[in-house]
């Protein structure tokens, strides 16, 4: 039988990531939505959908034995999902995207360096310029994102980074991930109920964030979980560095968010600088 080709659904999972940005941006942007409930109505759609999603892949195939989540990963998609609503209250769709992923890339290259992995001349070269990108990126200046925005956005990141290393290797990702989700939703009450007072809800915003939850987080995970089976290592962390930019082009043509020359140098050298890191070989 002929392998599958990635491409489509490739493409698809990186638009379903950027648009999670998009749906966010714009709630907190063009609705009266609070983050809290934001990111509690995306947890509880994305944990339904996937839900959805394994039951009905269930009646297909055979158990696979997997398991379905565990509290150390689900708290580390709470907080991923928590400080990704509250940074994107200030930063701007491709600013939030690009520290996001910058830092779910550093997080991935700080654990292997951490675990024992070497880096080659050209590898330390690429994360040093990764390096110098974020600090020409937060730099005070006019063009420069809210500082307590960028922060926020790369604890996400750093939280993201740690999910996905906690999930290598942990069974059927599609399962595990709605297992996740579905803990996730507990904490992400808990929030919305201590900050109840700050809570404001809208059709629009309510709207986006189950968009946000069901399409764009939980059949983009699916779908991303299929790519996977057929894509290298070091394919789908470099093809991960699209989603920046994806975020940015959409929030200039449908959010009309300016592209500043600073976000401009600040993502080819940051994220040129993770892809060597992850595209030349380490010393043996």
């Amino acid at each position: 039988m002929r392998q599958s080709q990635p491409g489509l659904p490739t493409l698809i999972a990186m638009l379903a990531f950027a648009g999670n940005s998009l749906l966010c941006r714009v709630a907190l942007r063009d609705t009266t939505i609070d983050p809290g409930s934001f990111t509690t109505l995306r947890i509880v759609a994305g944990a339904l959908m996937l839900w959805l999603i394994v039951h009905l892949r269930s009646q297909a195939l055979p158990a696979s034995g997997s398991g379905s989540g565990n509290w150390p990963s689900a708290i580390a998609l709470f907080v991923y999902a928590a400080a990704f609503s509250h940074a994107y209250a200030d930063l701007s769709t491709g600013t939030g995207a690009l520290l996001l992923f910058g830092a779910v890339q550093a997080t991935m290259i700080g654990v292997g360096l951490w675990r024992g992995e070497r880096l080659g001349v050209l590898q330390s070269v690429g994360l040093m310029l990764a390096g110098a990108g974020l600090v020409g990126l937060l730099l005070p200046g006019l063009s420069a994102p809210p500082l307590a925005g960028a922060m926020l956005m790369l604890a996400s990141g750093a939280a993201w980074g740690i999910y996905s290393l906690r999930g290598k290797g942990a069974g059927d990702p599609t399962r595990v991930t709605a297992g996740n989700f579905i803990r996730a939703g507990i904490p992400a009450t808990v929030l919305t109920l201590a900050t109840l007072p700050l809570a404001r809800l809208d059709l629009a915003g309510t709207a986006y964030a189950i968009a946000s939850g069901a399409l764009t987080s939980g059949v983009g995970y699916a779908v991303w979980y299929s790519a996977l089976r057929n894509l290298r290592v070091t394919t789908a962390s470099t093809v991960q560095l699209s989603v920046p930019v994806i975020a940015a082009v959409g929030g200039a043509v449908l959010l009309a968010e300016p592209l500043s020359m600073r976000l401009v140098l600040a993502s080819a050298t940051i994220l040129g600088g993770i892809a060597l890191v992850i595209l030349c070989k380490p010393p043996p």
